[in-house]
C-alpha cells in the first residue's frame, strides 16, 4: 500500500482471538482504562460500547465500543456465541506493540491470539 501521508505517523495494531472471560459493557469499560493506562494514551472522550446481546442473529450478537484517543482510537468488536474478539489500536504516537499484545491477552484471557502490525 503506498503511503499517501507520509508526513503524518500512524501506527496501527489488530488482535484477533478467542477469549476465555465472560465479556459485557462493563468489561469492555473496564479493558479500556486498563490499556490506556498501561500504554500511556489519553481518552480525548467517552467510550462509546453498545451490546448488541438479545438482538439479530445470535452468531453475529455482542459488545461493539470504541474510545477515541487523543493520539487516535481503539475499536473492540466481539462475538459472544464463538467467544471471538476483534480489536484495532491505531494512533499517531508511538507505543508499545508488545505491551499491548500483552494487556489484550492478560485481560480478555486470550486461548488463541493472532496479531499484524502496520
Amino acid at each position: 500500500m503506498k503511503d499517501l501521508a507520509p508526513n503524518i505517523y500512524r501506527q496501527r495494531l489488530l488482535i484477533e482471538g478467542i477469549y476465555e472471560i465472560d465479556v459485557q459493557v462493563e468489561t469492555v469499560h473496564q479493558f479500556f482504562t486498563v490499556l490506556l493506562s498501561g500504554l500511556g494514551a489519553n481518552a480525548a472522550g467517552d467510550a462509546i460500547v453498545n451490546s448488541s446481546l438479545g438482538q439479530g442473529k445470535i452468531e453475529n450478537q455482542g459488545i461493539e465500543a470504541f474510545i477515541p484517543l487523543i493520539e487516535s482510537g481503539v475499536a473492540v468488536y466481539t462475538w459472544q456465541s464463538s467467544r471471538f474478539l476483534s480489536l484495532i489500536i491505531y494512533t499517531c504516537k508511538k507505543f508499545d506493540g508488545d505491551k499491548a499484545l500483552s494487556i489484550v491477552e492478560d485481560f480478555f484471557q486470550l486461548s488463541q491470539m493472532e496479531s499484524k502490525s502496520f
